[in-house]
Parts: C-alpha cells; sequence; structure tokens
C-alpha cells in the first residue's frame, strides 16, 4: 500500500518507518528543512512544502495513495490535508495533539476517517505496564468508552465456562475472543474460557473493573497477555 504522511517530526517519522518497515511505501511531505533532511537521509522520499495546500500534497500524487495522515503538531494543518485528501479518494485519519474533548472530537470525526492521539496512545502503554500481565487496554475508543484485553486466570469466575454463558455489565460487550497462543477472532457462543485465553471487550470506563473481576479474578496479576 502507499501511504503519504504530513509532518516528518516525532509522531510522522516514526508512522514512517513502521509503515516501511511492513512493506509500504511512504512519502513524507515536511515544511522544515531541517526535518525533511533528516527524513531524506533516512531513506524516504519528501516533498518539502506546505502540507496544508493542495498543490504541494498534489506533488505527493494522492490520486495513487491509500490513505492520507495529518500527523503535524498543528491541527489546522492536519484537518486541511485530510480535507484534500479526502478529495482525492483517500482514507485520512487526523492527529489532535490537545486533551480529549468531546467538542473537539465532534468537530472533526465527520469529517475524516479516523482521529488518533499520540500522546492518549502513549498513555495506554504506560497504563498498561501499571495493570499487569493480565488486562491490556488497546485503544480509546471515546471519552468514555475503552477496548481492553483481558487474559483468563486460575481465579477467574468464568474459567470453565462458555461464551455464552458469560454474563458482563450492561455498558460492555465481548468484540473478540481468542484460545492460549492463537489469534483472536470472532467470538462464538460455545468457545470455552479457559486459563491463557483472550477476551477483547469494549466497555465504559465506569465498569471495568466489574469486567476484571468476571474474567479475570482479584487475585492473580502474573499471567502474561497475549498480542492479538
Amino acid at each position: 500500500m502507499r501511504f503519504v504522511i504530513i509532518g516528518a517530526g516525532r509522531v510522522g517519522l516514526r508512522t514512517a518507518r513502521v509503515l516501511r518497515e511492513e512493506g509500504h511505501e511512504v512519502t513524507l511531505v515536511e515544511n522544515d528543512t531541517t526535518k525533511a533532511k533528516r527524513a531524506r537521509t533516512d531513506g524516504f522520499e519528501v516533498i518539502e512544502g506546505d502540507g496544508s495546500r493542495e498543490a504541494v500534497l498534489q506533488q505527493a500524487n494522492l490520486d495513487d495513495a491509500d490513505a492520507l495522515g495529518g500527523l503535524t503538531g498543528d491541527l489546522n494543518v492536519n484537518f486541511a490535508a485530510c480535507l484534500i485528501g479526502k478529495h482525492h479518494g483517500c482514507r485520512t485519519i487526523l492527529r489532535i495533539d490537545e486533551d480529549y474533548r468531546e467538542d473537539i472530537y465532534r468537530k472533526y470525526a465527520s469529517d475524516v476517517d479516523e482521529v488518533v492521539y499520540p500522546e492518549r496512545l502513549g498513555a495506554i502503554g504506560a497504563k498498561n505496564a501499571l495493570l499487569g500481565g493480565n488486562i491490556r487496554a488497546i485503544a480509546d475508543i471515546a471519552q468514555n468508552l475503552q477496548v481492553v484485553e483481558l487474559t483468563i486466570t486460575e481465579e477467574s469466575p468464568m474459567r470453565g465456562y462458555s461464551i455464552s454463558e458469560l454474563e458482563l455489565p450492561a455498558n460492555s460487550r465481548v468484540l473478540a475472543f481468542g484460545k492460549r497462543d492463537e489469534r483472536m477472532g470472532i467470538p462464538l457462543s460455545d468457545d470455552s474460557l479457559e486459563v491463557g485465553d483472550r477476551v477483547a471487550v469494549l466497555a465504559d470506563f465506569d465498569v471495568l473493573g466489574d469486567v476484571r473481576k468476571i474474567l479475570v479474578g482479584d487475585g492473580s496479576r502474573a499471567t502474561p497477555a497475549g498480542g492479538i
């Protein structure tokens, strides 16, 4: 796939490197000469100029791009770039650095495909370290919603039960299920919950504690959570 990233700063360049490592083609657009030079030294194609201007973005051949990410530290630049990208048929991702506020989300979310908060993602990583091995935050979906992955332990009240027998709080839903050392997939009603199995749950912040008690239990924090 081919991606255009606006901004070759900390977030943009790191994202570009990850995409390249996975075999994708990446073009960066950067207005700062020093950052542009660093990205070129790193082997990237760089369009130097204001990423909020269509004349500059057209140099990145948007019509052949699968997605555009406005990942600079300037919300206005990011939003303008996303609108231009949307006009050219790109999937658009908008970076917002401000503290999460519902009004900001509502203002921009309807015009782009996805809003990302790099600082909040960093906070999720720190939160995971604090939570311990058997619960892992995957994503903040909205101001009050989070997707978490929980690992069934010996102390789990639901160990040995099936997905159909699982009763979670009203403000939560099972999204995916995976047996120990297997990839996660669509949960089936007769899937049994055994030690080491993983359950991805969408839940309101207010009921996360209850969800954890039901699936993990109150005791052990030693079981490492596997990846999706």
